[in-house]
């Protein structure tokens, strides 16, 4: 079984490419939707004995939590050491559903998939990447983002550049979503190719 890796820097369009990769039939785990999961339950009192005061209802309250993270960004080790391996079985269990019902190809959507290692885990990477200005217009037109948020988040990111340099295929937003379609079924046929013809014996 394909294992494809989708990441992408903030305001990239990397949710819009997943998107379409599912609507291409392709199962998809999506891990900031797993953390949103975890943060809604089994990872919520872990995060709050680690960060007092960031749970409400049960639930970690993602804006307080970020607070915290802004005074001390050091606190980004500690949450990762939470999250990170949550995240992980999750995925684990997602392979094995999709192994036993014989899919051929998953994607796995990881936004930090260079900074934390996981092309390790993927057989193909596949970059989302745009315009740098169509990015920052993007990132800011979000609720409750500032210039400096977007900049810490960007610090914490691998450059565009190298993740362009890195990736196996490249999907550009920069244009309309029929293109970022085309393109993206496009990489889907050519993986399917690939893999008939035993590019990847060891997936």
């Amino acid at each position: 079984m394909l294992k494809i890796g989708l990441t992408g820097s903030i305001g990239m369009g990397k949710s819009t490419a997943a998107r379409l990769f599912a609507d291409a039939g392709i199962p998809a785990n999506d891990s900031d939707a797993v953390v949103h999961d975890l943060y809604a339950g089994e990872a919520a009192p872990l995060v709050n004995a680690a960060f007092p005061g960031t749970m409400k209802d049960g639930a970690v309250d993602r804006r307080e939590l970020g607070r915290q993270l802004a005074v001390d960004p050091a606190g980004f080790k500690r949450l990762e050491a939470i999250v990170h391996p949550l995240v992980r079985k999750r995925e684990t269990e997602f392979l094995e559903r999709q192994r036993a019902a014989g899919a051929d190809m998953v994607l796995l959507d990881i936004p930090l998939l260079f900074e934390t290692g996981a092309e390790a885990r993927v057989d193909v990477i596949v970059v989302v990447s745009t315009d740098p200005q169509i990015q920052r217009q993007r990132v800011l037109a979000r609720e409750g983002m500032t210039e400096e948020k977007f900049e810490m988040i960007l610090s914490r990111q691998t450059p565009d550049t190298e993740k362009r340099r890195r990736a196996d295929y490249l999907v550009d937003t920069s244009h309309s979503i029929a293109t970022t379609r085309e393109r993206v079924l496009e990489i889907v046929a050519d993986l399917k190719t690939r893999i008939a013809k035993g590019d990847f014996r060891n997936a």
